[in-house]
């Protein structure tokens, strides 16, 4: 931090009179819950935070604009690891007709299912699709979420794939959040390769994944790993591919049954495995190995009326750091709220309000490989900013939709600037 002629430090931004969660579980001694500074003080300069400490050891500062934060509580920006969030159409009417009693196979004869999501993407222009994108993720950014994983996987042919991808880096563009995008064809077999699910894999792998990689579309590539998606063995191929092209893999795994992806995906280094309700105990160590995170998802647990809970307390007993998302999609998880999803991991999960917390923030981050840039106030990384008028963390976990941000920042500006209003 440079120092101006008085000798103080300046910075472009200083918040004071806040307490910090700063979810820094490796610098406070002794590790404090939420690694929370009461009466702190951050700075933030050229966008990153360049001080963070108590107001008892803090310098003078020489600061462009500073904020009182009226005691309240000072966080990371939210992090949602895992949407689906870039589609067409809607599934209302489908959800009501499950509600009439209507079977999934009459549901399917009419046309509803992924197979109407996927109709409805290839049918939709890119504009409709940054159009309605941007909607859902103006609901995700209002509730202090400042960095987003979108997948594609609702094409499910090349040209629509390669456009959920430019679509998502659009959106980026447009709000000024940060936003990792993932390749997801191997999301479902589409209808035309119904009965021929290896000829529509080798689409995916030599036809989609390397214009993806050419044109540099994504972070990483995502499966659906399971008896209605694909196999262990169709899933080794495509991770071996992605490797190829020099990009980490994810999984969803072991949401329906035990296939063993999780311990696949962790051969191969993933970033993160997903959902994970029937992931067997003894599968954990290799894991913790492999670093990969667990990232839950309890809207679709939720939406889908599960009984098999993941094995969360086998998870904290391992030290896995366990993520927590929207899972934002239209089908399993309508599911617009990460605040929202944070309730239900404690309460359908047994996660505590820190957990969830930190599974938003700082494992959030490593799910996305960001581990060294977000998720934590500390010096050094990006100045991506909550400020909750709040008197405790475990009150975001706590409350359904009775707390907003009083503000917000990306990258230490403000993020009204980019369309957003707390």
């Amino acid at each position: 931090m440079n120092q101006s002629n008085t000798g103080a430090h300046r910075c472009d931004l200083l918040i004071h009179n806040v307490s910090l969660a700063t979810m820094d579980y490796e610098t406070p001694d002794p590790v404090s819950h939420y690694g929370r500074l009461e009466d702190g003080v951050l700075a933030v300069t050229a966008g990153r935070i360049s001080w963070v400490g108590a107001a008892a050891d803090a310098p003078e500062f020489d600061a462009i604009e500073r904020i009182d934060g009226q005691k309240g509580w000072l966080t990371p920006g939210l992090i949602d690891c895992h949407t689906h969030l870039v589609y067409g159409g809607s599934r209302a009417r489908e959800f009501e007709w499950r509600l009439q009693g209507v079977s999934y196979e009459e549901i399917a004869r009419k046309g509803g299912g992924i197979v109407s999501t996927v109709i409805a993407t290839r049918a939709a222009s890119d504009e409709d699709l940054f159009a309605s994108g941007l909607k859902r993720l103006q609901r995700l950014m209002a509730e202090g979420v400042t960095t987003v994983e979108i997948k594609s996987g609702y094409g499910l042919d090349t040209d629509t794939e390669l456009r959920m991808l430019r679509v998502a880096g659009q959106l980026a563009e447009h709000t000024g959040l940060t936003i990792k995008r993932t390749f997801l064809g191997a999301h479902a077999v589409p209808a035309e390769y119904k009965h021929d699910p290896d000829t529509y894999l080798d689409i995916v792998i030599n036809g989609m994944l390397p214009l993806v990689a050419e044109q540099k579309l994504a972070d990483a590539v995502d499966v659906f790993c399971e008896g209605i998606g694909f196999s262990p063995e169709q899933t080794r191929r495509l991770f071996e591919a992605a490797v190829k092209h020099d990009l980490p893999v994810k999984g969803h795994v072991e949401q329906l049954s035990d296939l063993k992806g999780a311990v696949l995906a962790a051969e191969f280094n993933a970033l993160s495995v997903d959902h994970l309700e029937y992931l067997a105990e003894e599968d954990l160590p290799v894991l913790k190995q492999a670093g990969t995170v667990a990232v839950m998802l309890p809207g679709a647990f939720y939406c889908l009326k599960e009984t098999q809970l993941p094995p969360i307390k086998a998870l904290f007993e391992h030290n896995i750091p366990v993520a927590v998302s929207t899972d934002l999609n239209p089908g399993t998880s309508p599911v617009a709220s990460l605040l929202l999803a944070m309730n239900q991991s404690c309460v359908l999960f047994g996660m505590t309000p820190e957990q969830a917390l930190a599974g938003t923030t700082c494992h959030g981050a490593k799910a996305l490989g960001l581990e060294n840039s977000k998720g934590v106030l500390k010096v050094g990384y990006d100045a991506d900013l909550v400020l909750w008028p709040i008197e405790h963390p475990s009150e975001l976990s706590y409350g359904i939709n009775m707390h907003r941000p009083e503000k917000i920042w990306l990258a230490g500006q403000d993020a009204k600037r980019n369309g957003v209003n707390p």
